[in-house]
């Protein structure tokens, strides 16, 4: 089971974090992802951390994001993050957190996934 937290409403140029708690399975193994989906858009990848076996320090992101969000996990607490920084207008969607054994070899893939949280919505006003 997935659970997102810390979605809201923020002006342009704001920040919010985004917090994903995984329960009844071994976090530590699974490759982390968030996805996100704007109305009448596909849902597409927003960024990976992969499992305690790679290190769990590899990540990857949307090129357009790179520089602006951070994912990052906390084995201990069963917990993803997504720190969202200098938000624009166009971040407004709905953030989905993903988990998936040996996802990261495809990441940026939905169906690499096994577990998908039911998404909280994040929205920028302009």
């Amino acid at each position: 089971q997935l659970q997102a937290f810390g979605g809201g409403l923020v002006q342009a140029g704001g920040s919010l974090r985004l917090s994903c708690e995984a329960s009844g399975l071994t976090f530590s193994l699974y490759d982390m992802a968030w996805f996100r989906q704007a109305p009448g858009k596909e849902r597409e990848f927003v960024a990976a951390i992969a499992a305690i076996h790679f290190g769990g320090r590899n990540t990857d992101y949307l090129d357009s994001l790179k520089g602006r969000f951070a994912i990052s996990r906390d084995n201990a607490k069963n917990t993803m993050y997504l720190q969202m920084n200098i938000l624009k207008p166009e971040d407004t969607a709905v953030y989905y957190c993903a988990a998936g054994r040996s996802a990261y070899f495809s990441r940026t893939t939905r169906s690499s996934y096994d577990y998908w949280g039911r998404g909280t919505q994040v929205t920028v006003s302009s």
